[in-house]
């Protein structure tokens, strides 16, 4: 007999991966080529048994070695699989080689049931029989035999694999088989991931779903974050876990230094197609070698991972958009975000970093060699991952230097951390410091000193007015290098990142703080602030911001010398002292920590390059001429109590942000705040003594308003332009006494509140604010009329006019089409409320309405309205057409004294809870026309109903009836209430015959009545017989 490995296999003394058993006469021309071919495309080396080659009585020894060697048996079983002895001997071997050497062994059962190899039954059965009956004469030897055969197929065909059933697309099933084979045992040359890859199979997890590697199409991702964070970690779990999956994969790691080197770009270039062709090329330029890899791998199906890549042509000249073949995927490892988006990525993977139990294992790994410290050092531990803040290169590295130290050493060298960067990450992190550009680095070390955590705008605007001629794409830059992050608005960075700006800081003059670009710690600031002349003009920046807040007392000349000091920020110090110079380059104040001292800016400040000036809750009296602050954006003097007066503005053309709440002395604004055309907030809230804010109002580009509690500011400003921008507005509790028309300018005005000003008389003579979506007018108890509503107005959705002194509501009321809540509860002047036709309503309040007796009539179906509270109104009855409220689910008309009719016929189907409390001259139910299954509570209790109708019996979803207190209630019919679970009829005074029960009533659990009176229900008996005793919870009341 002959056995051949495939030709692409070597000798058949070597290892094989695949070892393929098959019967050749059901298979070789059609399953077992497209396999074979599958196979050795994929560059799989597949020992093929093709069992019509002559054979002797007895399995080779050549072929029970190329079952040995190989990794993975493949059995094919077919109709006739059975029918040869050889294929039968083979799968008693390769099961044996499974139970010795833990081969994988994957079964595929192409066109038979795998219950009929399993079973030996059908024509798979019949096969297996005729071998036993031809080639065994012996009935001992037959028994053996078919014993070990029969086991044999019946372990096989329990395995997990694979069936191909008739109909089915064999080349999908095919790749199918390849990939099953790829994922269970190859895989080409493994790439180191990590000692300890702690955390690393939910990140490739991730990074596969981005993938998709079973899509269609060409896909290319990014994998992006900050150095030692683990990109090229991931990139080689990611290489590992679907390398095989391509027709080829190929891995270029440190691009960037690769690249920088001559003739780099075309060195990787040679490289990539070599992995891919298995050749080497002569390529003698970046171009030829773009014009190769399109030409050649055009019609690949390729992996490709480039590592650490920093620069744009990189990207461009190893792996243009569209180069490979259909299902290729590529991806990049980089800290450039920018990078990627540019090259046309969008699918980007941000590496986060490594928190809780995960980092607290990784430490552990390379601190104790074991997956959790020792009791003794868990604090410790802790405070060592803390100090890393999640990235995992810091937590390798520092559990390793740590590893075999005793507890003492643990402590001193935890401690010496907690001033300077370990080394080895502060090299790392250096690199990338480098390789910004110089204005750039400033904007780093600005943030890393003074702005981490303040919000990207705020930053912005800051570092943008620099003498140091920032760019306004500064912060994305360091964004896309992984420098920071932005959360909520907010600007983050690294612990480790920041000691890094610091300590570059720090390095310009260990000795001398004086000489210095920027200063934040508490000795170092208090030597300049406090020493004459130690400040010079190398101080662009300080912040005081400490652990615990402190005391300075400020030198009068310490500024003197600061001549280019560009930001001071005081957070929580308290600062005495007069000062009689502050330095003119200076373009933020933020004197927000501690009350500022100050009553007046120096006399000889010049504030051109002023750009924020925050002095919240100072002692500040006045503030002087502010001329050409042509840079001052915001400007925060909240709770400055001592100022009375706001001069002219328009020296601050550029101003967005004004804060002057809480100014509670301030009695005038200049008029000029009216013409601030860029003003994009303003606050006065809580200027209890403001008499005047402006004439007129021109101020486009504002977007918030808040006059709320200037109890004194009775006129609003005339509106001379269209104010499209502004969308709040808040005078509630002010002393506004009316609006002007010019109102009408506010044309995106969103929401306005005049909630609590009791002064209001006149809201306006017509209403046009398209835009608006609330209106508060709560307890405006002096203003008695709507204006009309000239224009459809669908964007209000809530409109509040509860406790107010309104009289009626206009028919154009019809015009907010929009209105979903409308709140008139308390309004004890509304007589009159005409039609309704608020298709969109969905809650309507008129409780308390005491003067309202009449119901508006109702014009169309209003479907979306399912709460109508009527409590205590002066409501005497309720017109038919309240049977166009056909998604009513609650409605409440408890102690409507005057209530006499409630409806002729009731046909809410959607309803849910009524409630009728205390309805004194209501006498008579509705009739129950249509099933009302969602009616779950009514409440009827304290009314004056005499009789319940049979219709009652429709309210088939009842489980609560309250009846107590109807002293005019003499008769109820039958009872059918299935769901019932609660009946309340206690001081039901003349009910003197209990309703008759005609349906078991299995759901009831509570029944109040009197005793008293029980003598007089003479069918009593029968309800009990009716009722359900469970646990004992059926409850007599006494």
């Amino acid at each position: 007999m002959t056995t051949q490995p495939d030709s692409s296999s070597p000798s058949s003394s070597s290892p094989y991966d695949v070892f393929l058993s098959f019967r050749g006469a059901d298979t070789r021309t059609t399953f077992i080529d497209h396999l074979r071919n599958a196979l050795v495309g994929k560059g799989i080396h597949t020992f093929i048994d093709d069992d019509e080659l002559p054979r002797g009585e007895e399995i080779k020894p050549v072929l029970v070695k190329a079952i040995e060697d190989s990794r993975i048996s493949v059995i094919v079983f077919s109709e006739n699989y059975a029918s040869s002895r050889w294929c039968l001997d083979e799968l008693v071997e390769i099961l044996r080689c499974k139970q010795s050497k833990q081969q994988i062994v994957l079964p595929i059962f192409y066109k038979v049931d795998p219950s009929h190899v399993r079973n030996q039954t059908s024509k798979f059965g019949d096969a297996f029989d005729g071998l036993i009956e031809s080639k065994f004469k012996d009935d001992k030897e037959k028994v053996l035999i078919q014993s070990k055969w029969r086991k044999a197929l019946t372990e096989a065909a329990n395995l997990s694999g694979s069936h191909f059933n008739e109909g089915e697309y064999e080349a999908t099933f095919i790749n199918n088989i390849i990939d099953e084979i790829f994922s269970k045992v190859l895989s080409r040359t493994s790439l180191n991931v990590a000692t300890h890859p702690v955390g690393i199979k939910s990140r490739v997890q991730d990074v596969e779903r981005l993938l998709d590697v079973g899509g269609n199409g060409r896909c290319m991702v990014g994998i992006w974050g900050t150095s030692g964070i683990g990109k090229t970690t991931i990139a080689n779990a990611i290489w590992n876990a679907i390398a095989d999956k391509f027709e080829g994969s190929c891995f270029l790691e440190n691009v960037r230094e690769k690249s920088i080197t001559h003739g780099g770009l075309i060195q990787l270039q040679k490289t990539l197609l070599h992995k891919y062709l298995g050749k080497k090329l002569k390529i003698h330029s970046v171009a030829e070698g773009i014009g190769v890899i399109k030409e050649r791998l055009r019609h690949k199906k390729i992996l490709l991972i480039l590592d650490d890549v920093n620069e744009l042509e990189q990207l461009d000249n190893l792996a243009g958009v569209g180069w490979f073949g259909e299902g290729s995927r590529v991806i990049t490892t980089t800290q450039d975000r920018g990078l990627l988006e540019r090259h046309g990525i969008v699918l980007i993977y941000k590496v986060q970093m490594l928190y809780d139990d995960k980092a607290l294992e990784l430490f552990s790994l390379n601190a104790f060699g074991k997956s959790k410290p020792p009791n003794d050092y868990l604090e410790l531990a802790q405070r060592a991952i803390a100090y890393a803040q999640g990235l995992p290169l810091a937590i390798t590295l520092l559990g390793s230097h740590l590893r075999n130290k005793g507890i003492h050493r643990w402590r001193y060298i935890l401690d010496s951390y907690e001033g300077q960067p370990y080394t080895g990450i502060q090299k790392i992190l250096q690199k990338s410091y480098d390789a910004l550009d110089n204005s750039v680095q400033h904007v780093f070390l600005d943030i890393a000193c003074f702005f981490k955590g303040e919000t990207k705008d705020y930053v912005l605007q800051i570092v943008s007015n620099s003498k140091n001629k920032v760019s306004r794409d500064c912060i994305e830059v360091l964004i896309e290098k992984a420098m920071i992050t932005i959360d909520y608005g907010r600007i983050r960075m690294h612990d480790l990142l920041e000691k890094l700006g610091k300590d570059i800081v720090h390095e310009e003059c260990p000795n001398n703080p004086g000489e210095r670009s920027r200063l934040w710690s508490l000795e170092d600031v208090y030597h300049v602030l406090t020493v004459e002349n130690s400040g010079t003009t190398k101080i662009k920046g300080i912040m005081l911001k400490f652990s615990k807040p402190d005391e300075i007392r400020l030198h009068s000349k310490c500024f003197v010398g600061m001549r280019n000091l560009e930001i001071f920020i005081n957070r929580n110090v308290f600062l005495s002292g007069d000062v009689e110079y502050l330095p003119n380059e200076l373009r933020l104040i933020d004197w927000g920590g501690y009350r500022c001292q100050l009553q007046s800016l120096p006399s000889e400040f010049h504030q051109v390059h002023l750009a924020d000036f925050n002095m919240p809750g100072g002692s500040i009296k006045r503030l002087g001429k502010l001329k050409n602050m042509l840079k001052l954006t915001s400007m925060d003097l909240s709770g400055c109590q001592f100022l009375e007066k706001i001069p002219d503005l328009s020296g601050i053309p550029n101003i967005k942000y004004l804060n002057l709440s809480r100014c509670t002395s301030l009695v005038e604004v200049d008029d000029s705040v009216g013409c601030l055309d860029k003003l994009v907030q303003l606050n006065l809230e809580g200027c209890v003594r403001l008499t005047r804010f402006a004439t007129r109002l021109k101020l486009k580009s504002l977007e918030t308003l808040d006059l709320r509690d200037c109890k004194r500011l009775e006129s609003f400003p005339k509106i001379e332009v269209e104010m499209e921008s502004l969308r709040i507005l808040r005078m509630d509790r002010s002393g506004i006494r009316e609006l002007p028309p010019s109102i009408e300018y506010l044309t995106g005005l969103r929401q306005l509140d005049l909630s609590g000003c009791f002064n209001l008389t006149r809201f306006a003579t017509r209403l046009r604010l398209k835009s608006l979506e609330t209106l508060n007018l709560r307890d405006c108890k002096r203003l008695e009329s709507f204006p009309k509503i000239e224009v459809e107005m669908e964007s209000l959705w809530i409109l509040r006019m509860d406790g107010s002194g309104i009289r009626e509501l206009p028919p154009s009321i019809e015009y907010l089409t929009g209105l979903r809540q409308l709140d008139l509860s308390g309004c004890f002047n509304l007589t009159r409320f005409s039609t309704l036709r608020l298709k969109s309503l969905e809650k309507l309040d008129l409780s308390y309405c005491k003067m309202l007796e009449s119901f508006p009539e109702i014009e169309v179906e209003m479907e979306s309205l399912w709460t109508l509270n009527m409590e205590e109104s002066g409501i005497r009855e309720l017109p038919p057409s309240i049977a166009y409220f056909t998604g009513l689910r609650v409605l409440d008309l408890r102690r409507c004294f005057n209530l006499t009719r409630f409806a002729t016929r009731l046909r809410l189907k959607s309803l849910e809870t009524l409630y009728l409390s205390d309805c004194k001259r209501l006498e008579s139910f509705p009739e129950i026309e249509v099933e009302m299954e969602s009616l779950r509570i009514l409440r009827m209790d304290g009314s004056g109903i005499g009789e319940l109708p049979p219709s009652i019996e429709y309210l088939t979803g009842l489980r609560q009836l309250d009846l107590s207190g109807c002293f005019n209630l003499t008769r109820f019919s039958t009872l059918r209430l299935k769901s019932l679970e609660k009946l309340d009829l206690s001081y039901c005074k003349m009910l003197e015959s209990f309703p008759e029960i005609e349906v078991e009533m299995e759901s009831l659990r509570i029944l109040f009545f009197w005793i008293r009176y029980l003598l007089r229900i003479l069918n009593f008996k029968l309800l009990f017989q009716a009722m359900k005793y469970q646990s004992g919870s059926a409850i007599v009341k006494m």
